[in-house]
């Protein structure tokens, strides 16, 4: 039992890393399904997941200029 549970975590974990990165996940997860069984269709999921920017946003630092007058959230 416990082997599908960490079958399904690999097989979603485009989507987990997409999610944490802040993507907008619902195309993402919907192609994941469909697509993510082929070998090929998860590992353009993986390199979608991983090497698109995630969005900024921005918030102006509160008197810490490290990082200059804006920083990512």
């Amino acid at each position: 039992m416990i082997h599908l549970a960490v079958l399904t975590i690999i097989y979603f974990l485009p989507t987990i890393i997409a999610s944490h990165r802040g993507h907008n996940v619902g195309s993402l997860a919907v192609i994941n399904f469909f697509v993510g069984w082929t070998g090929i269709g998860w590992l353009a999921l993986m390199l979608w997941a991983v090497l698109s920017r995630p969005p900024y946003y921005g918030i102006p630092a509160q008197g810490d200029y490290r990082y200059g007058y804006w920083r990512r959230w």
